[in-house]
């Protein structure tokens, strides 16, 4: 019952903080015809990569691979007091990464734009679904190819089984952190659509309490939470990308001292 209570108070304020005046119409597609192209986009391009790519994905890997060599000095720290384990924060960051919630914010976004015709909230809801899908797929397949130990398992943070837990059995499929993905793609998608900078920021909290909640609950190793934060934001950074790329002029459309960019073709 904590969780659906958070849910509603959160979703309505998220969609209080980032709506547009519904009274400017944005003429955006963000249709499946779209997302097909992009999609395809999406999977050709390591083909496409340049230099700085690949150094990216280098330090992405050395970043990892060091982190992990404290994960169980970590762990050994953290299991040393759980008394905060079922506490506010740490339950709102477990659901906050949640495989349901870019769901329910890609519904209550979709909805918005439904009933208001307001493109803001139509851009943010077809975001939040495109790199969430793009994000989770690429998790699952890492998860499945990697087969990491969970810290739970008591196997240590060396131990992994490649493809052997393809389906619901989860014991093996630490790495990457899947919880802390989705959390870095709603709140990369929020903070890139907001105009305050302020904002900006604070959509990374809950993010962040996903990522401590993850590691303090004895469900992820550190670096799986590091590895999984990683790929939620660079998804999504591609995913705001091509749309603000591939518009002509941005409009601002203001909500008190809020702001909110509403593109146009």
């Amino acid at each position: 019952m904590k969780g659906f209570t958070v849910r509603r108070v959160f979703l309505p304020l998220l969609l209080l903080l980032f709506i547009g005046n519904s009274s400017v119409i944005a003429q955006l597609k963000y249709n499946f015809s779209q997302f097909e192209d992009e999609t395809w986009s999406f999977i050709k391009q390591p083909a496409r990569w340049e230099g700085s790519d690949w150094l990216k994905l280098g330090l992405t890997g050395v970043g990892t691979f060091l982190v992990m060599q404290a994960d169980q000095p970590i762990r050994d720290a953290v299991q040393r007091n759980h008394e905060y384990s079922k506490s506010a924060p740490v339950e709102f960051g477990r659901i906050y990464g949640e495989l349901y919630s870019p769901v329910v914010l890609f519904g209550g976004f979709a909805i918005h734009s439904l009933l208001t015709n307001d493109g803001g909230t139509k851009k943010i809801a077809y975001e939040i679904g495109q790199a969430s899908l793009y994000a989770g797929a690429t998790t699952y397949l890492l998860k499945m190819a990697i087969g990491r130990a969970r810290p739970y398992t008591n196997e240590g943070h060396t131990s992994f089984h490649p493809f052997s837990n393809l389906f619901f059995k989860q014991d093996y499929q630490s790495l990457p952190g899947g919880h802390t993905t989705v959390a870095f793609v709603l709140s990369t998608v929020l903070s890139r659509n907001a105009q305050s900078d302020w904002l900006k920021g604070i959509a990374y909290i809950p993010a962040a309490l996903t990522f401590v909640a993850r590691v303090y609950q004895d469900q992820h190793w550190t670096s799986d939470d590091f590895l999984g934060g990683i790929i939620g934001y660079f998804i999504a950074t591609w995913v705001v990308d091509q749309h603000e790329q591939e518009e002509g002029r941005v409009h601002m459309s203001s909500l008190f001292p809020l702001t909110i960019r509403i593109t146009l073709n």
